[in-house]
C-alpha cells in the first residue's frame, strides 16, 4: 500500500492556507491531533445553520436526508469506497461499538490491538471478548518501531478481529494496512480502523484496505465539529444490527405521513447504522463545509504539505536531542518525540509562555502541524525545545 509518504513525492504542496483558519496571528498551533483550528468557512456553515434552525417551519421532510446524502458522497470520495457504505456516528466510540456489535468474538478467540491504544478502539472490545468468551491481545510497542511488523506477528488462526488505527494516537507509528488487512483474511478476521488520527491528512483507499469497518471522528483532520464522524462500513457488513431503533433508520421513513405504519425493514445499505438525529441541523452543514474543503485541496495535498514541516520538527529534534522514529515508521503528519529523561518539568510552561501548542501523549511530545502551519512555526517549536534541554 502506498503511504502519504510516497504521495508527498510527487503532489505539489499547498501554499500556506492560514488565511482560512480561525488562528490568532501571534499562535503557533502544532496540534492538529488534539483538534483542528475551525475553518472560517465552517464558522460560517454554522451560523448560517443556527439561524435556519431557528425557523424549524421552513424544514421539509427533505431535509432530515438531503444533507446526509450530500455527507455519505463526500465521505465514499474521501476512502475510495461508495456512498452507501457511509454511515453518520456522533464520534468514533459509537462507530467502534458499532463494529463490536456486528462482528462476534466465540470463546477463546481473540481481538488484536495496540499497546497505549486510544480508549475508544479498546473499550468496545474489551467487553466484546468478555461476553463472548475471548481475549483481547494488545500488541507491545516494538522496540524497533515496526508496529506492521509487530501487529503481522500477533495476528493468528484465533484471531476473530484485528482493531487497529493506521497510526498510533500518541506519536504517530505508522501502520501498513494493506498488509495487515491482508494477514486478518487470510486467516479469517475482521478488520476495523480507527482512522480519526489519519482520515484528512493521510491518504486512504478501501478497496486497497479492504476494511470491515472504517471509523472516523471528524473534529481533528476532517477539520469538522465536535460530536459528529462518519463509519463506512463493507458491504458484506452492511445487513447488522444497528445500534438503535429510530424511526428515520427505516424503509420508507421519508413519507412522514406513514410513520405509524411499523415496518421491520431497514433501509439500504450503511444507512441503517446511522445514529438518531443523523440529520443533525447544525453540525451536519459544518461537516459538509470542511469535507468539501479537504477535497478540493485533495487529501493527497494536504499529506505533501504536512510532511516537510514534519521532517523539519524530527531533524530539528533529533538535533536536539531527541529520539524520533524514521520517516519510514512514522505517520508523515504526526511526530513524536521522546527526550532523554523524559519532557522537562517546565517545557508546558515554556511552550504556553512562546505562544507553541503541542501535546504531552504519554512519554512523548507529539507535534502535529497541518496546512496553516509555517516553517517559523517549526523553529518557534523547536527554540523552545532546545532551551528546554
Amino acid at each position: 500500500m502506498s503511504t502519504a509518504a510516497d504521495a508527498a513525492s510527487t503532489v505539489v504542496a499547498l501554499p500556506c492556507q492560514r488565511d482560512l483558519f480561525e488562528l490568532p496571528d501571534d499562535l503557533a498551533y502544532l496540534n492538529c491531533a488534539f483538534m483542528a483550528p475551525q475553518l472560517r468557512g465552517v464558522t460560517e456553515a454554522g451560523v448560517a445553520a443556527v439561524r435556519r434552525k431557528a425557523a424549524p417551519w421552513t424544514l421539509k421532510p427533505a431535509d432530515f436526508f438531503d444533507d446526509l446524502e450530500v455527507a455519505r458522497d463526500l465521505v465514499a470520495r474521501l476512502v475510495g469506497g461508495d456512498a452507501d457504505g457511509v454511515a453518520v456516528v456522533p464520534s468514533a466510540s459509537y462507530g467502534l461499538s458499532l463494529a463490536a456489535a456486528n462482528l462476534p468474538i466465540p470463546p477463546g478467540r481473540t481481538v488484536v490491538v495496540l499497546a497505549e491504544q486510544y480508549p475508544s478502539n479498546v473499550y468496545p472490545w474489551r467487553d466484546a471478548v468478555a461476553r463472548g468468551g475471548g481475549r483481547l491481545v494488545s500488541v507491545a510497542r516494538p522496540a524497533d518501531g515496526d508496529w506492521t511488523a509487530a501487529v503481522l506477528a500477533a495476528i493468528d488462526d484465533a484471531t476473530a478481529v484485528v482493531a487497529v488505527p493506521n497510526c498510533h494516537w500518541t506519536d504517530g507509528g505508522l501502520l501498513d494496512l494493506g498488509r495487515v488487512g491482508h494477514a486478518a483474511r487470510a486467516r479469517g478476521a475482521a478488520l476495523v480502523v480507527d482512522a480519526t488520527q489519519s482520515l484528512g491528512a493521510l491518504p486512504f483507499d478501501v478497496r486497497t484496505v479492504q476494511p470491515d469497518f472504517l471509523v472516523a471522528a471528524g473534529y481533528k483532520w476532517l477539520l469538522g465539529p465536535y460530536s459528529l464522524g462518519f463509519c463506512w462500513v463493507a458491504p458484506h457488513r452492511r445487513d447488522g444490527r444497528p445500534l438503535e431503533f429510530h424511526w428515520a433508520g427505516r424503509a420508507g421513513s421519508e413519507d412522514f405521513a406513514r410513520l405509524v405504519e411499523y415496518t421491520d425493514a431497514l433501509r439500504p445499505g450503511a444507512r441503517r447504522y446511522d445514529v438518531g438525529e443523523a440529520s443533525n441541523f447544525v453540525l451536519l452543514p459544518m461537516a459538509l463545509a470542511a469535507l468539501r474543503r479537504l477535497l478540493d485541496w485533495g487529501v493527497a495535498a494536504v499529506a505533501a504539505t504536512i510532511a516537510p514541516l514534519c521532517d523539519a520538527v524530527a531533524a530539528g529534534a533529533t538535533a536536539a536531542g531527541a529520539v524520533v522514529a524514521p520517516a519510514a515508521l512514522r505517520a508523515p503528519h504526526i511526530v513524536g518525540l521522546r527526550l532523554p529523561g523524559g519532557p522537562p518539568p517546565d517545557l508546558a510552561s515554556r511552550l504556553a509562555d512562546a505562544n507553541v501548542v503541542v501535546s504531552l501523549r504519554g512519554d512523548a511530545v507529539r507535534v502535529s502541524p497541518h496546512v496553516y502551519n509555517t516553517a517559523a512555526d517549526v523553529e518557534r517549536f523547536l527554540a523552545v525545545l532546545r532551551a528546554a534541554l
